[in-house]
């Protein structure tokens, strides 16, 4: 077995002596030597530390020259502790005690070294980004005790410039040229002033032989610097191999500093911007052109140049107090206010409101009703007694009924459900707000969910023919609380949105697996109270043969389960609906696709149902999820033409894949055309013609040769 070789030998037993020297009492630094590259740096003297005193200097090499860039190639000195200083020129000395000694049975003092004035010096606006370190220097700390000196710490101070965080931002605007001759950034990867950004191949402050280090993976496109691509209509850049033959009549001849990026971005002014507290202010800037008439999604406004505000809901889910009407956009929305911040608003009945017409105003008519039942809309109640009584009023329930004609406003109905409470009562109101437009030749409030085509968004027309009051619709659940079945309301299927919801069922561990099965299709029969439904948005519910569809209903199958619940498990229970609606586009009116309702088909889907239970199955409720869910599936009206063989080979004269369309060259007097009827487009286009051949007949070789 041989012997180790020497010196692996004796850097170990030298590593070892510097670890074990703490644990002899001796001094030493952790660590022993430190690259500087920073402002500051520290380290950790661990030992007997009593009555030590600490020194900083800088060295120099034999010659007298401070350890620089230039003075690489000369020697170190020997270090003495004879002169001990804590300043040395730029550099200051800080020793404190440390709060976490390095090992528990030792005192431990924290040495910082730090430059007095920064970084300054190695910055400058006007020099470019120098390769070279801009200081470099040898600091030497040592602990001595009656100047002797027991340990050393060196430090090699390598700092390099750092223009894109020491320079300060510029308080000159940048001068930006007009983006209609010149794109706004010649090299947009150019981020950082003063600085080369690596993988930025066009940046002027990277000198080449940085560039050289990412020359290979430099940033491409436009944000590599490409801001003048060559464009494919230029008559220069296509290849003769790929070049149609009709493509030398339509090149476009140009050049190439005219880049098809010029004016891509906004042309704007460029201000400072102004850094203040988070303010919400709604609709500060006033509009008001009802006096020519409202149009779809405008604000309604009142007599005081004011918006008509009503509480709505906002995307985030808040209630907005202030949130204006909209004209012609229904609405219904619950908010929950605390009674404690609960303010009365105006009251309605005071608020004149603009018609829309030059001068015009409309009076709401409001009727005030009281609730039946006030707990149904507060909870959490809580009342502070006092010595008063007294109670006040709160609106549940606000519904707002706008009669329009055309685009103007001609009756306001209003019904306001209110509740007395005591005046100190505390808890969470729950609070409803509808607005409905509807014609003013409307005799109910009847709503159409599109005239003639179904709009997106509105509700499924239903019907059903076994009751007296036959208008109806399809319902989807609308949780809350704990999400039990029992205290879930109703939601309208809207026509083209494909949604779910669910709710959970309450089952005890020895229920009849017969009685469970009726339960969820009784349940799940709840949310489809309908025979027919609506094929158009409009369709009249006292006329049954105006375009009403039967729906197809799949009974969930009988099952006899032998074992009737005995062991906490029931064999195919009912728990999901699957309700699918066929639509189709049937047509166009004044160019805006019209889509129908073709049938409508429901079917149970079936689960083995298990009792859940814990260490023990206690006598105690499980939660059985029931879900419906409803698809809208969008079949073609015609079967598709075929492709022919020239559009299978030919595959750029395919309008979907390619810019240029020649099968509708003619546009107006093809099928694809529908902002007009088919007739009028031909006789259009015919005297088109005619008038291209009368002025070919009047043109000069005609007219010569008639002469002749």
């Amino acid at each position: 077995m041989g012997l180790p070789p020497p010196a692996p030998l004796l850097l170990g037993l030298l590593l070892l002596q510097g670890v074990l020297r703490p644990l002899w009492g001796d001094l030493v630094f952790i660590p022993a030597f430190i690259r500087m590259t920073g402002p500051a740096a520290s380290a950790s003297l661990v030992g007997r530390t009593e009555d030590v005193t600490v020194s900083l200097a800088l060295l120099q090499d034999k010659e007298g020259k401070e350890s620089g860039p230039s003075c690489g190639e000369g020697l170190l000195p020997v270090p003495a502790c004879g002169v001990l200083t804590n300043e040395t020129g730029e550099w200051s000395l800080t020793v404190t005690p440390s709060v976490v000694s390095t090992f528990s049975f030792q005192n431990a003092l924290d040495v910082t070294v730090r430059m007095k004035r920064g970084l300054q010096r190695c910055f400058s606006e006007t020099d470019s980004f120098s390769e070279s370190p801009c200081i470099v220097q040898t600091l030497l700390v040592s602990a001595s005790r009656n100047s002797s000196c027991l340990a050393h710490l060196l430090i090699r101070v390598e700092i390099y410039a750092n223009s894109s965080l020491a320079h300060n931002a510029s308080e000159n605007v940048t001068v930006i040229p007009s983006q209609v001759y010149q794109p706004l950034g010649p090299c947009p990867c150019n981020l950082t002033a003063n600085a080369c950004d690596v993988r930025c191949c066009c940046d002027q402050e990277c000198s080449s032989d940085l560039t050289e280090l990412f020359r290979e993976a430099c940033f491409t496109g436009v944000f590599g610097g490409d801001v003048n691509p060559q464009f494919d209509q230029l008559c220069s850049v296509q290849e003769p191999y790929r070049t149609p033959g009709w493509f030398p009549f339509l090149c476009v001849q140009s050049s190439l500093a005219n880049s098809p990026f010029l004016g891509y971005f906004y042309d704007g002014s460029v201000s400072s911007r102004q850094h203040i507290a988070f303010e919400v202010h709604l609709h500060t800037d006033y509009r008001d052109f009802s006096d020519f008439g409202y149009k779809q999604g405008d604000p309604v406004m009142t007599l005081d140049k004011a918006y008509l505000t009503i509480p709505q809901v906002s995307l985030a889910g808040q209630c907005m107090q202030d949130a204006p009407v909209a004209f012609l956009q229904n609405f219904d929305v619950l908010c929950a206010t605390n009674l404690e911040v609960y303010q009365e608003q105006d009251d309605i009945i005071n608020v004149k409101i603009k018609n829309g017409a030059v001068g015009g105003i409309v009076q709401p008519k409001v009727i005030y009703e009281e609730a039946a039942d006030p707990d149904k809309f507060i909870t959490s109640t809580e009342i502070l007694f006092s010595n008063e009584s007294t109670s006040r009023n709160v609106n549940v329930e606000e519904h707002y009924i706008f009669r329009w004609n055309n685009n103007t406003i001609s009756e306001i109905n209003v019904k306001i459900i209110r509740a007395e409470i005591n005046a100190h009562q505390k808890g969470i109101m729950t609070q409803r707000f509808t607005v409905k437009f509807l014609s003013y030749n409307s005799d109910n409030e009847e709503e159409f969910s599109g005239n003639p085509g179904y709009q997106l968004g509105k509700p499924v027309r239903a019907l059903n023919t076994n009751k007296m009051n036959n208008v109806t619709t399809l319902y989807l659940w609308q949780s809350a609380g704990r999400g039990l079945c029992t205290s879930a309301t109703f939601k309208p299927i809207l026509f083209g949105e494909n949604a779910l919801s669910g709710c959970l069922l309450e089952v005890g561990i020895h229920e009849n697996c017969t009685r469970l099965r009726e339960n969820a299709v009784e349940l799940l029969d709840s949310l489809i109270q309908a025979t027919h439904v609506a094929m158009r948005g409009n369709s009249d519910y006292n006329d049954p043969s105006d375009g009403w569809l039967e729906i197809i209903r799949v009974d969930a199958p009988d099952t006899v389960d032998p074992s009737a619940g005995a062991n906490g498990s029931c064999m195919d229970i009912p728990t999901q609906l699957h309700i699918r609606i066929l639509i189709s586009d049937a047509g166009a009116v004044e160019g805006i696709t019209q889509q129908e309702i073709l049938g409508v088909q429901t079917r149970f889907s079936s689960v083995n149902w298990q009792f859940h239970c814990g260490l023990t199955c206690e006598d105690k409720a499980d939660l059985l999820p029931v879900s419906a869910s409803v698809q809208f599936i969008k079949i073609p009206a015609q079967v598709p033409r075929p492709l022919s063989r020239f559009q299978i080979n030919f595959t750029e004269y395919d309008c979907n894949r390619n810019e240029v369309c020649w099968p509708q060259l003619l546009y107006p007097l093809t099928r694809y055309y529908q902002g007009e009827p088919y007739s009028q487009c031909v006789a259009k286009g015919l005297l088109l013609v005619s008038f291209f051949i009368l002025a070919a007949f009047l043109s000069n070789p005609w007219t010569r040769t008639c002469r002749a």
